[in-house]
């Protein structure tokens, strides 16, 4: 998904508008007016995915992924109610805190986590405040938290369109009926407040999250009610088609500028699966340009190295010292599985894996005890820091802590790591398994009656071998598609002891056979360096999913130890470099291999480390005296102050050096987008 213009962009989608007009739509006249394009349901419903996610626990990780999974639950996921007041005292669970958002989004991560797990003392402690939840729902429908004249006075409707995604996932993973008859009652409420209580605030800006347990009820029980409310919260909702044609939309907002819903990042990042979700409504043709054209558009304005768009807290261009935040990382990953079940487009595969491995494990801790409120590519020092230059965000939102900036992340950002993993596998229309995302795991699943099991055994994305084995207790036939991630020039498959084949870059290959006993499937994927330019004519090190960043030596500080909850180990840290970090490096964009090693380094227990990178790399840098730390941050280098093509002109005397490079998602701070300097 390259970039585009604003023409590029309209030119993508004005087939789509044109196919809704013709449908009897109207062309919506504002960023935040409804999708005003009235479409009629199709006569079959809800369009079917290309993909169909499987149930949660039907995919079990291994290796590396498993590891990870397990240090989220004996990390902040697995404690937080433990400790925290805004989800352990939540009014969603009896308590007196915060009632909204906070305690719902927890669940909305830990669900999974916990089941995916089979973690019993978590699953424990969930499905009693789930119990709490659908027990004190109230007769008219609405939930306890909710004030009782909910429907006659404005009160936004996001916290509930979340709690009945949480619900719906809880029934999946559970069977519970009573979890599906509250969201059903709810949804009722929902279909009758609207009429008096429109959509406004956050649930006019994810109205499609609303849709979510829509879908969910509709698939078991095709009740047609269903479809009018979903196509309700469509319209009264933001048109982001509309918005995403405004020049607005790509201006990085000012330093210390004006906060806007329009430029929201976490909006944004919830918005990407918008056109997955009214597509299945309307089936319209437009939608399927759209949900590219939004993410491309997003890449030429605002567009990060790690697969994500800058946002802190407002789309902010593209410079590399701009952070992102973590909340928006997340709802993306999560936007992404939309798009790809949606519309099966290998890209969507690719860009998930891509945020998932590299922007996703940044923002945390390794231990996963603390995290960070916004990232940045080039992040040389997390300090509390007056004199920042977010858009919008204060001085404590790149520190590692337990809620540095706001407490929405701390909420949110544990839906991460479980959804991929639940997400690594779907099901195909005729009874077959997709491959969306790699990552050691095991899918077990039934075609015909007949059990199989499909296992993968690999240290993918740190290693381009992924050994496949398909397992049936019986001869069954059935299709086995497998993502070609798009970096793969000269991918091969070997399925038994048949001959090795080329794969297609950027394909979903299929193999069609029937499997009996054991088949073991070996895929490579080559995993070529690749020097990319980036802002102000920076480089950056990429070789197959994986951004290499600069290893810095790093002195950690307790701070905040004076406010509430900040104990140990789920403290507030502000992190500082201890060795050099101020290099240019000697790559050339056109000889990627001669301009970078890398070395195979055992997984470690903590796969997302300094210490436990699976690969790291080493090149040639030189270090720039002249670049300093400005307004607490790695100052802006511009390619004025380098000039690496002028002969006759030198940045830095320096001698070379040999410099490391680390996956950027191993990286706790860093340089990925270096200076470029020529060679001696």
């Amino acid at each position: 998904m390259a970039s585009c213009d604003r023409r590029e962009f309209l030119a993508s989608v004005a087939a789509g508008v044109a196919a809704s007009a013709v449908n009897g739509g109207a062309a919506a006249t504002g960023p935040e007016q409804a999708a005003a394009a009235q479409i009629p349901a199709p006569a079959g419903g809800l369009a079917p995915l290309a993909f169909t996610p499987m149930p949660i626990g039907a995919i079990r990780p291994a290796g590396w992924l498993l590891r990870q999974l397990r240090i989220q639950a004996n990390g902040l996921t697995g404690h937080l109610d433990e400790f925290w007041p805004d989800v352990g005292e939540s009014q969603w669970f009896g308590g007196k805190a915060e009632g909204w958002e906070r305690a719902p989004y927890w669940l909305d991560g830990a669900i999974p986590l916990a089941w995916i797990l089979d973690d019993g003392p978590l699953k424990t402690r969930i499905m009693r405040y789930v119990d709490f939840m659908i027990t004190h729902q109230r007769g008219d429908g609405w939930y306890g938290p909710y004030p009782v004249d909910a429907v006659a006075k404005r009160y936004d409707m996001w916290a509930i369109l979340l709690a009945n995604k949480v619900l719906v996932q809880y029934h999946e993973a559970t069977g519970d009926g009573r979890a599906l008859d509250a969201v059903v009652k709810s949804l009722k409420a929902i279909l009758a407040g609207l009429d008096r209580t429109p959509l406004y605030g956050w649930g006019k800006f994810r109205w499609y999250e609303g849709l979510v347990s829509i879908y969910y009820v509709y698939e078991r029980t095709r009740e047609p009610w269903l479809l009018d409310l979903a196509r309700k919260l469509r319209d009264q909702g933001v048109d982001f088609e509309a918005l995403f044609a405004t020049d607005d939309i790509r201006r990085p907002t000012p330093r210390r500028g004006l906060w806007k819903w329009t430029k929201h990042v976490v909006n944004t990042g919830m918005a990407a699966k918008a056109a997955a979700m009214n597509w299945r409504l309307s089936r319209r043709p437009g939608d399927k340009r759209f949900a590219s054209a939004m993410i491309a558009l997003l890449d030429g304005a605002h567009g990060q190295v790690n697969g994500m768009f800058s946002g802190d807290e407002c789309l902010a261009g593209r410079n590399p010292l701009q952070g992102t935040e973590l909340c928006a990382v997340v709802e993306f990953m999560y936007s992404l599985e939309h798009l790809f079940a949606a519309f099966g487009d290998a890209a969507f595969g690719d860009r998930l894996e891509r945020v998932a491995f590299n922007a996703l494990p940044a923002t945390f801790a390794p231990d996963m005890w603390s995290h960070q409120y916004d990232q940045q590519v080039n992040q040389v020092q997390c300090t509390i820091n007056p004199d920042h230059l977010w858009t919008t965000n204060g001085p404590e939102s790149n520190i590692y802590g337990l809620e540095p900036n706001f407490g929405c992340c701390t909420a949110n950002m544990h839906q991460g790591w479980p959804k991929f993993a639940a997400h690594l596998w779907m099901r195909t229309p005729d009874e077959g398994l997709c491959a969306v995302a790699y990552a050691p795991s095991r899918a077990a699943f039934t075609v015909r009656g007949v059990p199989v099991t499909v296992s993968l055994d690999t240290d993918y994305p740190f290693r381009g071998q992924l050994a496949i084995s398909v397992e049936t207790e019986r001869g069954v036939a059935f299709p086995l598609v497998l993502r070609v991630p798009a970096w793969a020039e000269g991918a091969t498959i070997r399925v038994g002891n048949l001959p090795e084949r080329r794969l297609t870059p950027g394909s979903m290959h299929r193999v069609e056979r029937e499997w009996s006993g054991r088949v073991a499937i070996a895929l490579r994927f080559p995993m070529k360096a690749a020097i990319t330019t980036r802002y102000n004519e920076a480089v950056a090190v990429e070789r197959g999913p994986l951004v290499y960043a600069l290893k810095i030596d790093e002195s950690w500080t307790r701070v905040n130890a004076d406010k509430p909850h900040r104990e140990l180990p789920h403290g507030d840290f502000e992190v500082r470099p201890a060795s050099a970090w101020n290099y240019g490096l000697v790559a050339d964009p056109a000889r990627p291999d001669e301009s970078v090693r890398f070395e195979e380094r055992p997984v470690g227990e903590q796969p997302f480390s300094p210490q436990g990178a699976g690969m790291v790399a080493r090149a040639t840098g030189r270090r720039i005296p002249a670049w300093k730390i400005a307004h607490g941050w790695a100052a802006e280098i511009s390619p004025a102050d380098v000039a690496w093509s002028d002969p006759g002109r030198s940045v830095t005397d320096e001698p070379d050096e040999d410099v490391t490079l680390i996956p950027y998602g191993c990286t706790n701070i860093r340089i990925t987008e270096f200076p470029r300097l020529k060679p001696r």
